[in-house]
């Protein structure tokens, strides 16, 4: 079983467009497409249940911190129970991007992005990690997006530059009562957002508190030429006051026109490093507005309904896809868990030109769990469709009791 360290588990494919690729094997005889149509649509229908139950679970552990909510809770959660609420939450959350195939920044990575703090056009940032009472950060998918710059060392003109991405970004943050965040922030409530394309060197731009700093060069490009041109302005001034008393000084029209021209061109130096200043600030701000506007894929109580859809479209994707091969491909005796593996990651990319790193174990538990597979020792091997079929339709039967007990009750009658 091969294992790569430059591929994801995640499948970039629909669940439908999956459904009929695989439908349109030659492998997939012409009478069994719609049988195996209506396999992927009670497996989708399993599964769905499932991510439904525990979304609702999700819910209710986060309505006591969503601060979006509008409604009114008939037992408000007591502030003593509130840490170990605020805890299962972050748990739960944590197992659902696990589930997404996010990867989990820790405590280590996520301070360095806070210390690098420098942004695409060479302006900095600063984020305070005591802003933060819980933050988890989490990424998915490594791209590269084409962007555009302007620099004095290729005579202003526009450059394109390949800059490397996440293609999701996704934020779970308790925040407390700080300077930096405005007095409407509430900090009783727990923060969800997800981001979309976001380049790598620029995540701390999007976490709470972020605002832009002066490097030192900046500071002194602005500070030293401002302190002296102020100061040759009081030197004139003094020289004028202590001329007034001595009387005329041989070129003193000479030296008062340079005094004055080198304080006026301090001071325009300077004044010019704060206008560059502000116009990477504002360049920043607008990135940052567009970022929060086209790249803000949800807040709070929809990223839980986002994350959770994904999750569930990637559990389908698996176990479509591993029942397929294993049933349609595998030898009489069945294949190895290794062997399947390599053969779904081998399917993906001839049929499609995909590279991904297939989850093997988690695929197979949900094979084995819905009982589609049987095994023997190692080997694993996929029920035939029709009884594939007949075991998913008494799995969904079983997830509403009541008619099974009225059938009981008037059986017994």
């Amino acid at each position: 079983m091969a294992e790569y360290k430059d591929r994801e588990h995640y499948i970039p494919l629909r669940k439908s467009d999956l459904v009929d690729l695989l439908c349109a094997d030659k492998h997939l005889a012409a009478d069994a497409r719609e049988p195996f149509r209506q396999f992927c649509r009670l497996v989708g229908a399993t599964f769905h249940f499932e991510y439904q139950t525990q979304l609702e679970e999700l819910k209710d552990d986060y309505a006591a911190f969503d601060p979006d909510s509008e409604t009114k809770p008939l037992h408000p959660v007591q502030a003593d129970a509130k840490p170990k609420l605020l805890e299962r939450l972050f748990l739960a959350f944590d197992a659902l991007m696990e589930v997404g195939n996010f990867q989990r920044y820790n405590e280590d990575a996520i301070n360095k992005v806070v210390a690098a703090g420098a942004t695409m056009s060479g302006l900095r940032t600063d984020v305070d990690p005591h802003v933060f009472e819980h933050i988890h950060l989490f990424v998915r998918g490594d791209g590269h997006a084409t962007y555009y710059r302007r620099r004095w060392s290729k005579l202003w003109f526009r450059e394109e530059v390949s800059v490397p991405i996440y293609h999701r970004l996704a934020v779970i943050c308790k925040l407390r009562k700080h300077r930096r965040l405005g007095k409407e922030v509430d900090t009783d409530k727990v923060y969800l957002k997800i981001f979309k394309d976001i380049p790598k060197h620029e995540l701390e731009m999007l976490l709470p508190g972020a605002r832009v700093r002066l490097s030192r060069l900046d500071q002194g490009l602005i500070v030293y030429p401002l302190i002296t041109g102020f100061a040759l302005l009081l030197y004139n001034i003094g020289y004028d006051i202590w001329d007034a008393g001595v009387g005329v000084i041989a070129g003193y029209f000479t030296l008062k026109l340079a005094t004055l021209s080198m304080a006026g061109a301090f001071g325009g130096y300077g004044y010019k490093s704060y206008h560059s200043y502000q116009v990477k600030k504002q360049d920043y701000n607008l990135r940052l507005a567009r970022s929060l506007y086209f790249q803000n894929l949800d807040s709070n109580g929809g990223v839980l309904t986002c994350l959770m859809d994904e999750a569930e479209e990637q559990e389908c994707r698996e176990t479509f896809l591993a029942y397929f091969c294993l049933r349609y491909f595998a030898p009489p005796q069945g294949w190895t868990g290794e062997q399947l593996d390599d053969y779904v990651e081998l399917y993906l990319e001839s049929a499609v030109g995909l590279k991904v790193d297939f989850e093997i174990g988690d695929a197979l538990a949900k094979l084995e769990r819905l009982r589609i597979v049987e095994r023997d020792a190692n080997f694993f091997r996929a029920v035939p469709l029709d009884k594939a079929l007949e075991i998913l339709d008494e799995k969904w039967d079983t997830y509403f009791m009541y008619h099974n007990d009225a059938v009981k009750r008037a059986a017994g009658d």
